[in-house]
């Protein structure tokens, strides 16, 4: 069975569409999953925004068929692991869990860069034309660190 990663952020269309295809990219593909949902349900159906998709097409990693959803309380029992992009996404998909170990599978995204410090992936969706470019770059050194640890623990 594989093991399922989760990536959440605020609309499932900037940050979690190119985490998702990111740490996919670096996984074996017959030994995990990657997903990616949205606590708000503002973009169920929706293909990432352009922005995301240029940012991953530009580094060979096409995002273009995802689909955005929203976060579930059964996302704790589907997933292993669920990393979230900022602290409000991570206090939101807290306040869904039930118990112990529903929590202990959140994590802060950056955490993996800056442990502890709860530092946030802007979200890119108001900022500079740049900020997608910057996302992914944060997002790509996360979703190495990530790969390394998952791959030497589940292979």
């Amino acid at each position: 069975m594989p093991v399922k990663i989760l990536m959440v952020c605020l609309g499932n269309i900037c940050r979690s569409p190119l985490a998702e295809g990111i740490l996919a990219s670096k996984l074996p593909k017959d030994k995990f999953r990657v997903d990616s949902a949205g606590t708000g349900s503002w973009h169920v159906g929706r293909k990432p925004d352009d922005r995301s998709i240029i940012a991953a097409k530009k580094n060979k990693i096409d995002i273009s068929s995802q689909k955005g959803r929203q976060f579930t309380t059964n996302d704790f029992e589907t997933f292993d692991y669920i990393y979230v992009m900022d602290n409000s996404n991570y206090n939101d998909v807290i306040s869904l869990s039930k118990n112990p170990e529903h929590r202990k599978k959140v994590q802060l995204i950056l955490n993996e860069l800056f442990p502890n410090e709860n530092v946030d992936v802007p979200d890119p969706y108001f900022g500079l034309p740049n900020g997608f470019d910057n996302v992914y770059e944060m997002l790509d050194q996360a979703c190495e660190l990530i790969a390394k640890k998952l791959i030497a623990k589940h292979t």
